[in-house]
Order: structure tokens, then sequence, then C-alpha cells
């Protein structure tokens, strides 16, 4: 009932209502954007979601396009800007995929839908993580984010679907106010943002 239901319902009045209630830092912030990233504020890449449906995911883009003499991207943390790391330090960065969760493809609480290229690495129990919707944060955001590694984040991710239900949910999301006031466990190492996954 909560997962077929009442969780859809939720997060599309919330959703609504947060978007119309943010809709002047969301302009303020595409302002900052798209002067920092010279006309690119809005980051949008093609992820899998529930059942691997592929969507379009829509962040802030906190990172330019700036490359070096052989015209291959710069690493992360030099393409990172002054801006794009406030935005990312504070998970504002996330504020657009409001417009996902109204649509539809995603939830407030949910495994993090990540890139459709790691969808032939996935084992039968990581590919579990695609039986909900993913969402905007999730129960391994709150154990670790980018500071664990990608089997116990996946490890995390079964877990909470085979246990989804409404205080779980609640803990998930008072948990990750936490986490985004004290800023922690947003980059991995040194790195803007996780390796990416190579397999088991």
């Amino acid at each position: 009932m909560y997962k077929s239901f009442v969780k859809p319902f939720i997060d599309f009045i919330a959703a609504s209502v947060l978007f119309i209630l943010f809709s002047p830092l969301f302009t303020i912030l595409t302002i900052l954007l798209f002067v920092a990233n010279q006309g690119s504020p809005f980051f949008f890449q093609i992820r899998p979601g529930k059942n691997c449906k592929l969507f379009k995911i829509i962040k802030f883009k906190t990172m330019n396009d700036k490359k070096d003499s052989n015209g291959n991207l710069l690493p992360d943390m030099e393409r990172l800007t002054s801006v794009g790391a406030f935005v990312r330090k504070t998970s504002l960065d996330e504020l657009p995929q409001l417009l996902n969760v109204i649509k539809g493809d995603m939830s407030f609480i949910g495994p993090r839908p990540l890139l459709p290229q790691y969808l032939p690495l996935y084992n039968s129990f990581q590919n579990r993580r695609h039986e909900v919707k993913p969402g905007i944060t999730g129960w391994a955001q709150v154990n670790g984010r980018n500071a664990i590694g990608w089997i116990e984040k996946f490890n995390y991710d079964v877990w909470y679907v085979d246990h989804i239900g409404a205080a779980l949910d609640l803990k998930i999301l008072l948990l990750t106010i936490t986490k985004v006031i004290s800023s922690s466990d947003v980059n991995a190492s040194q790195n803007a943002t996780m390796d990416s996954f190579k397999g088991n």
C-alpha cells in the first residue's frame, strides 16, 4: 500500500510544493551557474530508473567543460567552479531533480540513479536496486555517500529495497538533512565524484 500508492502520492505533492517554495532560489542559482559555466547551468544525463527504464535526470551543473591541450576534459576538481563547489557542498545541485520527482521518474527516497553503462556490470543481487524508483537521497547516501565503496553502496541499496517503508523513509529524510547541514561525505577522496564502477 505504502510503496505502490502512498509513497508516489506524497512524492508528487511534496515535490510540487517544494518546487514552488524554492523557485526564487532555483532562479538565482540558474543565473549564477549560467555565468560560471558560460551558458550551461543544467546537467542532463540518461539514467536507468525503476525496472531499468531510462529517463533523463536534471541537476545543476557544478563543473565547467574546460579541456587540456589535447582536447581532454581536465580533472573534476580543476573544473569545479567556486559557485559549483558551494552548490555541491550544500547539495543544492540536486534541487532540479524535484522536476524528475514530479514527472514520476524518481522518488525522494530510493537508490541513487547511476550510469546506464553500469547495467551490464551488475550481478543479479546488485540489479535489484532497480526494483524501486531511484531517489534524490537514499539509505546508501546517509551511510557514507561518496565515502564508501561501490559494493557496500549496492548492499545498502538492496537492503533498502527489502525494507522500504514509511518509518525508514522518514529516518532517511531526517538523516539526509543532518548530512546536508554538516556537509559530510560529499566528495570521494580528492575527486569531486566517485570513481567509475568497473564491475565485480
